[in-house]
């Protein structure tokens, strides 16, 4: 029987049944989204960074993509403890 080689690899190997497949910053975008459509000129959402279910870049990127794909616009700023989002 021939001595079955092991292939050298540089990155881990792990099981894919425990790979996470939801996108956690999803619900939050769809919610943001949601929100911004009510509001005034001159207003923006105030969103508690703490609050969030992925990083706040993650967030951001993923509703800049939801922004292009929805041909919106709308601008973002962050402190220490908020995320900010408005229409601009």
């Amino acid at each position: 029987m021939p001595n079955k080689r092991v292939p050298i690899r540089k990155f881990k190997v792990a099981e894919r049944s425990t790979v996470p497949t939801g996108r956690n910053g999803k619900d939050i975008v769809t919610q943001i989204l949601s929100d911004l459509e009510g509001l005034e000129s001159g207003q923006c959402l105030k969103i508690p960074l703490e609050g969030l279910p992925d990083s706040k870049v993650n967030i951001r990127s993923a509703l800049n993509r939801a922004t292009h794909k929805a041909s919106k616009s709308v601008a973002t700023a962050a402190d220490d403890e908020y995320l900010y989002v408005w229409n601009s």
